[in-house]
């Protein structure tokens, strides 16, 4: 109840705080192309329940059509103002609307889509346990993902085998170790990422004492 309420508070005072970025960048990814101004893709949410992510459109229309589903720098899909959007991480700004509806979490494992959900192992599914987040310790290791995956000529092949799993590690760290301080610390060192502050630096913050892998 209480992580609710500060979710709940948080997220009420950042949409106010950001209102006028989030209206220029919509108008900015409409001007751009024309197309629609949001993703909503499936994910799978707290147990186990389907919901659609807020996702302001970084990639052309139909871009899962014409390529894999996992990006690199660099990636053609990918548009000018999406390019910068994903730089910051303002394209996640949307999900501030999932934490209202009660979809998602400031804090918690990243949302998954279903194909991939329906692989946990039974301890993997512990994730499904918490709502999941906006960012995590995860996202936080991973801030420059797309530049992890620059000149891989299978990224999704590459995500798979390299990322995906230390992300469940991570993600399943969280579960067992979660609290409001946690929340707390993950949210500033998620700033400090964004900064430009080294993510494993960043992340060491945020897990505190524990041993970083």
């Amino acid at each position: 109840m209480v992580k609710r309420c500060f979710d709940v508070v948080f997220a009420s005072l950042a949409c106010l705080v950001l209102s006028p970025l989030l209206v220029i960048v919509a108008l900015l990814i409409r001007i751009g192309d024309g197309g629609p101004v949001f993703y909503r893709g499936i994910r799978v949410g707290l147990n186990g329940r389907p919901f659609r992510i807020f996702k302001y459109r970084t990639m052309v229309v139909e871009a899962e059509s014409i390529g894999g589903s996992s990006t690199a720098d660099g990636d053609p899909r990918i548009t000018r103002v999406g390019r910068v959007l994903r730089r910051y991480k303002i394209d996640e700004l949307p999900q501030l609307l999932n934490v209202l509806l009660g979809e998602m979490s400031l804090v918690g494992p990243r949302p998954q889509v279903p194909w991939a959900v329906n692989l946990y192992s039974d301890g993997e599914r512990a994730l499904l346990a918490v709502r999941p987040g906006m960012t995590d310790y995860a996202s936080i290791l991973f801030r420059d993902e797309g530049a992890l995956l620059k000149g891989v000529d299978d990224t999704d092949r590459t995500y798979l085998e390299r990322i995906a799993p230390e992300k469940m590690r991570l993600g399943l760290e969280y579960v067992q170790h979660r609290s409001l301080w946690a929340d707390t610390k993950i949210i500033l060192a998620t700033l400090g990422a964004v900064a430009g502050v080294d993510s494993r630096r960043c992340l060491n913050f945020a897990r505190g004492d524990r041993e970083c892998g």
